[in-house]
């Protein structure tokens, strides 16, 4: 049993429909939620134009809704009470109004840059766990994926305002949320997930990196980052050789059929070369062998193929190509483990743990035991405080923070505005 199936034992999903109304009514920091998608209110059709979708109980899907304000949209999550919030994208009509516009009328206008990453698509690197199970073994992976695309976006791209989130159960999601990025064309936003794509290809492709003579130089860094990594997750953790058909897996990565045959006959057949750090230390050692001869070139980058097969990030690239598509909302409740999809601080990444997020059951317990107040102040704290005694404290003011850095930009932007006019 992995640690992911342990901690959701401790959640009955039964209890949602009980939990909902209390997390929504108290939990939800609608005040920090409204001004993140508000965007300053410029232009001031920002909020009312944008799509939310709802899924309730019993899978009961509603898209194209679309809210004048805070104040509504907290009414109608409060009814509704979602198993799931999806957020869209900003039409050119209000979305709840979409079947009285004609369909070509009806577009994606801006939305945010997302990126998903999905534990369940490194499953043929990982032997810790499978499909939507996650453990402190594997979990590296997401670190080193929001290290990579974190380090991209800002560097190589020049983005500022990136929100990354836990998806609840198995990944992470990322929203740049630069002017800039919310502009982009579907071309643009297809370019710039294809430029972060390293591991291609199928379940029957063996080999999914090929680095070229000239490794590009964000990839070098990308490198860098594997490597400061991959000793302790892939040889310590994931113990990547430490079986023969792992061992043989790797191999298979190796072009030249005479290293990869010897080394086969050393790894498998020697019994000091078992160990998970020396097969690994072999690899290494007959790959640098081959570095000065210039009919194995296709061999010289074996070993950092191997590493970013095992350790790159993966991309769902259909979720940032499209304007339109829908990306689970921050703050949702993931029905399944109960967790909060809680923002990441990505300065202390590597202390992040998936399996110390909150529950629903956990957060709405926290609050019955601090329940000290009069009647009159739990009114207050129905508008969204009472998070402040609950777990929930840290993730918000994480996300808090991530919005009053947006605001300062917006606030720079409307008075350069105000000037121009002033100069005109």
């Amino acid at each position: 049993m992995t640690a992911n199936k342990e901690c959701s034992a401790k959640y009955d999903p039964e209890t949602l429909p009980d939990f909902l109304p209390i997390y929504y009514k108290r939990l939800f920091p609608y005040w920090p939620y409204y001004r993140w998608l508000n965007y300053g209110g410029v232009p001031k059709t920002y909020f009312t134009q944008r799509e939310f979708s709802f899924t309730l109980k019993d899978d009961i899907y509603i898209r194209y809704q679309s809210f004048s304000d805070q104040q509504e949209l907290e009414k109608e999550m409060q009814k509704r009470c979602p198993y799931k919030i999806d957020i869209g994208a900003v039409y050119t009509h209000r979305p709840k109004d979409h079947k009285t516009v004609k369909a070509a009328a009806f577009q994606a206008k801006e939305k945010e840059l997302v990126f998903d990453i999905d534990m369940t698509d490194y499953d043929d690197v990982r032997s810790c766990c499978q499909g939507a199970d996650i453990c402190h073994l594997c979990w590296p992976l997401m670190t080193i994926a929001i290290k990579i695309i974190d380090r991209s976006l800002r560097d190589d791209f020049g983005f500022e305002h990136l929100l990354w989130v836990y998806s609840g159960r198995r990944g992470v999601h990322c929203w740049v949320c630069d002017e800039a990025a919310r502009k982009l064309s579907q071309n643009a936003r297809s370019a710039i997930a294809e430029y972060l794509s390293v591991v291609k290809g199928g379940e029957n492709q063996t080999k999914k990196v090929v680095l070229h003579d000239s490794v590009h130089p964000s990839i070098k860094l990308a490198l860098d980052i594997v490597e400061s990594h991959f000793q302790d997750y892939a040889v310590k953790k994931q113990k990547f050789l430490d079986t023969d058909e792992k061992c043989l897996k790797v191999l298979a990565l190796i072009p030249d059929e005479t290293t990869r045959t010897m080394l086969e006959e050393v790894l498998l057949n020697d019994d000091n070369a078992k160990g998970v750090a020396t097969r690994w230390k072999a690899i290494k050692e007959a790959i640098g062998d081959l570095r000065g001869k210039s009919e194995k070139r296709n061999c010289h980058s074996c070993v950092e193929e191997i590493m970013l097969q095992y350790a790159y990030p993966r991309l769902d690239v259909n979720v940032s190509k499209g304007v339109n598509h829908l990306l689970k909302s921050p703050f949702c409740i993931h029905p399944k483990t109960g967790r909060v999809c809680v923002p990441i601080d990505v300065k202390n990444i590597d202390k992040f743990d998936p399996l110390a997020v909150p529950t629903i059951s956990q957060l709405v317990d926290e609050l019955n035991k601090t329940e000290n107040k009069t009647e009159g102040e739990q009114d207050q704290g129905k508008k969204g405080k009472d998070y402040r005694r609950t777990s929930m404290h840290q993730p918000v003011q994480v996300f808090e923070a991530f919005v009053q850095n947006l605001e300062a930009s917006w606030k720079g932007k409307l008075i350069h505005e105000s000037d121009m006019k002033k100069d005109f």
